[in-house]
């Protein structure tokens, strides 16, 4: 919630709508491998494979999150 009040400070634009879209769907994958960690602890055959997925889906996320902080800090003035 800090970032979109941040990202509010810069003038109204199209980068600031695009820049709260990309959160916005940052926050749903950083949900997406919760549940899918949350899935390895309880599943016991195929925990491996759920926790492979969970990695590879929170490395997308910070790298979706480390976009989003570049947009953010060339969008304000």
């Amino acid at each position: 919630m800090t970032v979109l009040t941040i990202g509010h400070l810069g003038a109204a634009g199209p980068w600031r709508i695009v820049i709260d879209k990309v959160l916005a769907i940052d926050a749903l994958v950083f949900l997406i491998s919760a549940m899918l960690s949350f899935i390895s602890m309880r599943v016991s055959k195929a925990g491996g494979t759920y926790e492979s997925s969970a990695e590879v889906v929170f490395v997308i996320g910070l790298g979706v999150l480390a976009l989003g902080a570049m947009g953010l800090a060339f969008a304000i003035n």
